[in-house]
């Protein structure tokens, strides 16, 4: 029997598959889509986050992917207004994390199996069983729900996502190209008017990722994500005449979530990342948070499955994580509030969340 089974094969699922492979431990990784993807997503790895990737061997790849020191161009009502540099973190999407990751999973034998959604899940004094949408069963000592904000496995545990939603905070959000547009800057236009609108150019590709706040219907509704829109959004806020945005590979809308579960184990079974806690995307700690819950779970795992008292000794993760979730959920909210506050002040920006 499978020691471990993780359900998702996001930068969270693989950082905890590769802890436990390292630490001699089997695992199967499940993921529901049929293939990767090559979303932007979350964009930044933070210096904890890279030395957990150094000691798993992944971050010599991230580094020469990844992109240091970016200068934050910030713009009001069209005009440049100031630069200031983006941290000491790593500018990289989230799907290139989670190719080095998987790159780094298959050296150590492990490959992630595709169209494998988890739609059941018992649990006795042995092991769990999955229950798999094509009717297979898989069964393990141990699972993980990596598997994101709508998880799967906490909804099916019963675990209640204690905290609240504003539907009326969002932001589209994309990845697109925007030829003539400089790329050696993180470009972001706000204006006197409210609103604004944000290019990152994304290491390793041609394109940028774009947010920006959505365009509204007289009824107050929000215009999802389009190539359209964001256009009108772009000439509106950036005021560059002659861009024209170009090749959508990623169309979404984000809205202001703050969540927690109410428990982050059942029994065998355990929640990671953003499976157990969503929160505002300031500071860009959303993978990163994800990526620390792993390592803690991997660690923690592969000791109990060693040890003399391993229900005991697992105690030790939520322990240790739901504390810092908490923390995070706090510290993420503010992050938010500063960051809204200072884009309707002309040369500020972003930065207003990364300290």
């Amino acid at each position: 029997m499978t020691d471990a089974l993780i359900a998702g094969s996001g930068p969270t699922g693989l950082t905890l598959a590769c802890e436990l492979a390292l630490r001699g431990v089997s695992v199967r990784v499940l993921e529901g889509r049929s293939e990767p993807h090559r979303e932007s997503r979350g964009k930044g790895l933070t210096p904890d986050s890279l030395e957990v990737l150094d000691r798993l061997g992944a971050a010599e790849r991230v580094s020469a992917t990844g992109t240091r020191g970016l200068i934050l161009r910030k713009y009001f009502d069209g005009r440049h207004i100031d630069d200031t540099t983006a941290g000491d973190g790593l500018l990289i999407g989230q799907w290139q994390v989670e190719e080095a990751l998987r790159e780094r999973l298959a050296g150590l034998g492990v490959q992630v199996e595709y169209r494998a959604r988890v739609t059941g899940l018992t649990q006795d004094a042995t092991g769990v069983t999955a229950l798999l949408e094509d009717g297979r069963s898989v069964r393990a000592g141990h699972a993980a729900g990596c598997d994101g904000g709508g998880s799967s496995v906490r909804k099916l545990l019963g675990i209640p996502f204690e905290g609240h939603t504003d539907a009326t905070e969002t932001m589209v959000i994309g990845d697109v190209k925007a030829p003539g547009l400089s790329r050696g800057f993180w470009h972001q236009w706000f204006t006197s008017e409210g609103g604004g609108i944000l290019l990152c150019p994304m290491p390793g590709t041609e394109t940028f990722q774009l947010q920006a706040m959505p365009e509204f219907l007289e009824n107050g509704e929000s215009l999802p994500a389009s190539l359209e829109s964001f256009q009108r959004l772009f000439d509106r806020h950036a005021r560059v005449p002659g861009i024209r945005l170009a090749d959508p590979t990623w169309l979404s809308s984000w809205r202001v979530n703050v969540r927690m579960a109410a428990r982050m184990r059942e029994g065998r079974v355990f929640l990671a990342g953003d499976a157990a806690h969503v929160h505002p995307i300031a500071g860009g700690l959303g993978m990163n948070s994800g990526i620390q819950d792993a390592a803690s779970l991997g660690r923690i795992l592969a000791a109990a499955l060693t040890g003399p008292a391993p229900d005991t000794a697992l105690d030790a993760y939520e322990a240790e994580r739901l504390p810092a979730a908490a923390h995070l959920l706090t510290d993420t909210v503010e992050r938010h509030q500063r960051v809204m506050a200072a884009v309707r002040e002309p040369g500020r920006g972003t930065e207003a969340g990364m300290a």
